[in-house]
């Protein structure tokens, strides 16, 4: 049971970068790569910010319940 708390824990963490990346591309701090059609588009603060949110309520439950 420990290794699975550690996988959604791990894989809560991933989903958190994700979001922080997602975050950055909107707001253009981490214009990577150029060609990305992410870059400058407002919306995808707004996704990246809840993706975040959701990766740390994966941590969160991932250190707090039983699994």
């Amino acid at each position: 049971m420990r290794f699975i708390r550690t996988a959604t824990g791990i894989f809560g963490v991933i989903v958190v970068v994700i979001g922080l990346v997602w975050i950055g591309q909107g707001t253009g701090v981490f214009p990577y790569p150029r060609s990305s059609f992410m870059i400058n588009q407002s919306p995808w603060i707004f996704w990246g910010l809840l993706t975040s949110l959701v990766g740390l309520m994966i941590v969160w439950a991932s250190r707090r319940f039983k699994i």
